[in-house]
């Protein structure tokens, strides 16, 4: 374990799923006193407190985050949700104590290969992905990060030469220092976030944060159609790889008549045909691309990759088919947390659609999502969520006027129902994260389901 946190004195803020595998892993690394400081009562925290009293060098403290705390510390490990204007981290700033991010911790301790994928929409489905294409021909390979298992939890089971595959929000990235991944990939960069990093700028500043470390030997996958993203190339350390949909690449991964290929060189190597990837939709095509880029810089044979775009199924909360009720089928896109993701799963999904979406306002540009509304085949938009009105506006303004303002999940569902017939499909892509009503996208995407499987026991 790395010895640089031996006898330090460390601030925990927020002791959900990372900031918990954080105070484990300080623990192993010697740290002398561990400040787990948490919104929450301890009440609420009881569990979480119960489980380090073996600990005597943990210390809880909560209900806010008081500038107090900050005495005599020597390091901050921070959640991602935690806003970074807060008076405690602003002090911790003009004070020079070092505010961390969790995988910025789980990266001291590392001693693998570490796969880093970021951007705003497809992060979840490639990374789930490429582990998938890794295990085909590593037998240690983990899936971590922002996909649900913390960085810090996969390094306290890894042994050294595993390969960890991570899942990387711009909350996270924002925070570190010396994290390098082997192979890091942007996927693609639109507007998101801006409630919490305040400008574009500074959202992408954050994602470019990814090939700030790496050195030549080391990979940059990078989106070659998303204009942002192609830029990343210029500043890149690691060797470039483009993958494209739309053009055919001198060097990358790309399509020539509907066949996904590899060109490296002067070797070309094909994948498949893109209709033998069983994860539908454009979107889902390029994360297929950018995961066979990712994979082949990674060494993987081009066969052992097809297999995997041919079998893999996709991601809970991401087109999930949540049923089928009176010819009426159910889709659960929870993890369409903006409106570019939920353009996209609009035009993944034939037919006609009722739309349910609203959620919490993260500061979104509803404007081009209403106007594709129609274009995309939504009959009826329904909105729950403290987005509601801002959405319900754009839409009216767009000329999309078959509107319904709801109170929670259950009614959402109800009144799709009611307004669907056969062979529509009533889809939940709420282009709006879920902090206001649920406690996560996959409480969101549960409450939908379990909304759906009460129809059919009525």
């Amino acid at each position: 374990m790395n010895s640089l946190l031996k006898g330090k004195k460390v601030l925990v803020l927020g002791v959900a799923g990372s900031g918990k595998a954080a105070i484990h892993l300080l623990l192993k690394a010697g740290a002398a006193k561990i400040v787990a400081n948490d919104r929450r009562d301890r009440k609420q925290l009881q569990q979480v407190i119960d489980e380090f009293l073996p600990f005597p060098q943990v210390q809880f403290v909560t209900g806010g985050h008081e500038v107090s705390l900050l005495k005599d510390i020597d390091l901050i490990i921070k959640s991602p949700g935690i806003h970074p204007q807060i008076a405690l981290l602003q002090k911790a700033v003009q004070s020079g104590i070092k505010v961390y991010s969790e995988v910025e911790l789980a990266y001291l301790f590392f001693q693998g290969m570490l796969v880093g994928i970021t951007g705003t929409n497809g992060k979840t489905t490639t990374t789930s992905l490429v582990g998938e294409i890794f295990r085909e021909q590593y037998e240690r390979v983990h899936v971590a990060g922002n996909i649900g298992l913390p960085f810090s939890e996969a390094v306290l089971s890894a042994k050294e030469g595993d390969i960890v595959i991570v899942e990387l929000s711009s909350f996270q990235l924002a925070n570190i220092d010396l994290f390098s991944p082997h192979i890091a990939a942007v996927l693609n960069l639109t507007p998101d976030h801006l409630d919490y990093h305040g400008t574009l700028e500074s959202y992408f500043s954050a994602k470019k944060m990814i090939l700030r470390n790496q050195r030549p030997e080391n990979w940059a996958i990078l989106n070659w159609d998303d204009p942002e993203v192609r830029e990343f190339a210029s500043s890149a350390r690691g060797k470039v790889l483009f993958f494209s949909r739309k053009e055919e690449l001198g060097s990358g991964v790309f399509l020539i008549n509907n066949q996904i290929f590899i060109r490296s060189g002067d070797q070309e190597y094909k994948v498949c045909n893109k209709d033998d990837i069983r994860i539908r939709g454009l979107h889902n095509l390029e994360n297929a691309l950018a995961a066979t880029a990712i994979a082949w810089a990674g060494g993987i044979a081009p066969e052992k990759i097809a297999a995997v775009l041919k079998t893999f199924p996709g991601v809970a909360h991401r087109l999930e088919p949540a049923g089928e009720f009176r010819g009426i089928l159910f889709i659960n896109d929870s993890k369409g947390t903006n409106p570019e993701a939920a353009l996209n799963a609009l035009k993944a999904i034939p037919g006609p659609k009722i739309l349910i979406a609203g959620g919490f306002d993260k500061g979104s540009d509803f404007r081009k999502f209403a106007g594709a509304l129609q274009k995309e085949g939504v009959k009826k938009l329904i909105l729950l969520g403290q987005t509601a009105p801002l959405i319900s506006k754009a839409a009216f303004e767009a000329g999309f006027s078959n509107i319904l303002i709801v109170d929670g999940m259950v009614a959402a569902v109800k009144e799709a129902v009611a307004s669907a017939k056969s062979g529509d499909t009533v889809l939940l892509s709420p282009a709006c994260a879920s902090w206001d009503m649920f406690k996560n996208f996959e409480e969101r995407g549960n409450a939908f389901k379990e909304a759906v499987l009460a129809l059919k026991e009525r």
